[in-house]
């Protein structure tokens, strides 16, 4: 690739770096050297995964906020045994597939609607595009649209969608033309991987009272009322950077940087951003 083909990239890569950046940097000024313990970063960790259950900086819990989703966004289409079947159209005891192949039934589906008028309207319910063949050559098979801490399954990991942006073809997407946003997650009896436009993504995790994040948490408790307070263990570990790790990993791509820090996400990441980088040129 040329000098003069590859300037429009680093432009892009460099534009969403600033935008980022000025996003966190609010955060941290008010934040400070908070940051850094509440979120440590893979590499500080030597490469091994730094999830554990009930962890509070990672996205398998809601932490009980209402601005805070963690879902697939209306219109996802679900793989079940009889074909694809869009999220909102589920319902319990429906089988879905799971990324081991086995077919499971639906134990309850979560769902909340945030408007714009709304006050639990904020930029953390702006959804994630990853989109199509982001990931692989078949993966996923449309756009797919996610809440920012919803996790993908890669390299044995459950990613944050919010830890994959690179500028290209993951990114946030406000949605100008839409005055609510409707999000859905489906809960099986045990954490899996399910298939959404062919990718795969984590099923609800239930941690605690984390159901009460929904707006239809009153029906799971009258369901499920020896579950009200029951966690389940997650299918993989989360891994994920802290705030400033990101903001790294974008800069190196916005230099031109290949280096690896050795933390599994790091590789991961800069996988994905170089794949962006081709099927944007």
């Amino acid at each position: 690739m040329t000098e003069s083909n590859r300037r429009p990239e680093v432009s892009r890569a460099r534009r969403h770096f600033l935008g980022l950046a000025a996003a966190a940097g609010v955060r941290a000024t008010a934040a400070g050297s908070i940051i850094a313990a509440a979120f440590p970063s893979v590499g500080q960790a030597g490469g091994r995964p730094w999830w554990k259950p009930g962890h509070p900086g990672l996205g398998h819990g809601y932490g009980r906020g209402k601005n805070d989703p963690m879902c697939l966004l209306r219109g996802t289409a679900i793989m079940t045994p009889r074909g694809e079947v869009r999220i909102e159209d589920l319902r319990i005891g429906d089988l879905v597939k799971t990324l081991s192949g086995k077919s499971m039934p639906i134990k309850w589906i979560g769902h909340h609607i945030y408007r714009r008028t709304g006050r639990d309207w904020s930029k953390a319910v702006i959804p994630i595009r990853i989109a199509r063949f982001a990931l692989d050559d078949r993966t996923p098979k449309k756009d797919l649209y996610l809440s920012a801490r919803h996790s993908i399954f890669i390299d044995g990991m459950l990613v944050r969608a919010r830890d994959l942006v690179n500028g290209t073809t993951i990114t946030p997407v406000p949605p100008a033309d839409r005055d609510s946003l409707e999000y859905f997650h489906v809960m099986l009896d045990s954490h899996h991987v399910l298939l959404a436009e062919g990718a795969p993504v984590e099923s609800c995790l239930l941690d605690g009272a984390n159901y009460e994040a929904f707006t239809n948490f009153a029906e799971f408790a009258r369901l499920y009322p020896a579950d009200r307070c029951a966690t389940m263990a997650p299918c993989a570990p989360y891994i994920g950077y802290g705030g400033w790790e990101h903001l790294k990993a974008l800069l190196h791509l916005t230099t031109g940087r290949r280096d690896r820090i050795g933390s599994p996400l790091h590789i991961a990441w800069s996988r994905i951003a170089r794949r962006g980088e081709k099927l944007q040129s």
